[in-house]
């Protein structure tokens, strides 16, 4: 065993009991953000690039191959795609159902990406209450010295104050790196609800514009059987020298 891990194991057994959440807490940490970090890396990943080509194959009319382009593809831009492309192959549905199934299925991602939030906020609040809370362990048990002693002496005091620094800077080390990560998901998160809304809006608009043509070709078609109803001057005279 090393200088340096003996150094880090006598401050652990010197920070008292108070050291055993701490380190409990800096492991949950840990594990939260690693997965959350892996996990919102795969949900952005690819979303340029299944937003290109969903509105390449789209815009051509493809909407089951959009559709299977966008579930092929993980996170949450893509999940909004496919809700809101496989509802638009079904002629049936009206925009404000669209509207709301595509809004269904955000809300149901957004929870996902905030999954685990909750737990860093948590630590980061909690480890410094929990280093205060050794502190004021560390500061009885150095007055209790004082009090069974019935005399001042450093090195009877010099015990309690170690427990109260070492377990106020333990609780800090874990809450400070903890916060700074919550803040960085944060962030992260927003600039995936914005991919989100990019992919919402884009189905929106396919969908308007699909609406659009098939208004504008039943016009076209009625407007033509109107015309080839209305009889022309040649066949009208024609039918006079007959008769």
């Amino acid at each position: 065993m090393d200088a340096s891990q003996y150094h880090l194991l006598s401050l652990f057994s010197d920070g008292g009991f108070m050291m055993y959440p701490l380190v409990l807490c800096s492991l949950i940490a840990l594990g939260v953000i690693i997965a959350k970090s892996w996990s919102l890396y795969v949900a952005q990943a690819s979303t340029k690039e299944v937003l290109a080509q969903v509105e390449e194959a789209a815009s051509a009319g493809r909407l089951a191959e959009a559709a299977e382009l966008a579930a092929a593809h993980p996170g949450p831009t893509a999940a909004i795609l496919v809700a809101g492309l496989r509802r638009l192959a079904n002629e049936e549905i009206g925009e404000r159902e669209l509207a709301s199934a595509i809004r269904t299925t955000g809300t149901i991602e957004l929870g996902f990406l905030e999954r685990g939030l909750v737990i860093l906020a948590t630590v980061a609040n909690v480890a410094p209450l929990m280093g205060f809370l050794g502190t004021v362990i560390g500061m009885i048990i150095a007055f209790a010295s004082i009090e069974a002693a019935g005399d001042v002496d450093a090195t009877l005091v010099a015990g309690g104050i170690k427990v109260a620094l070492l377990t106020t800077a333990t609780g800090l080390l874990i809450a400070i790196p903890v916060n700074m990560g919550y803040n960085f998901f944060v962030t992260r998160i927003d600039s995936l609800i914005l991919d989100m809304e990019q992919g919402a809006q884009k189905v929106l608009d396919l969908a308007y514009t699909l609406r659009l043509n098939e208004s504008l070709a039943v016009a076209g078609a009625t407007g033509a059987a109107s015309v080839a109803d209305v009889p022309t001057e040649d066949s009208g005279a024609g039918e006079s020298h007959d008769g």
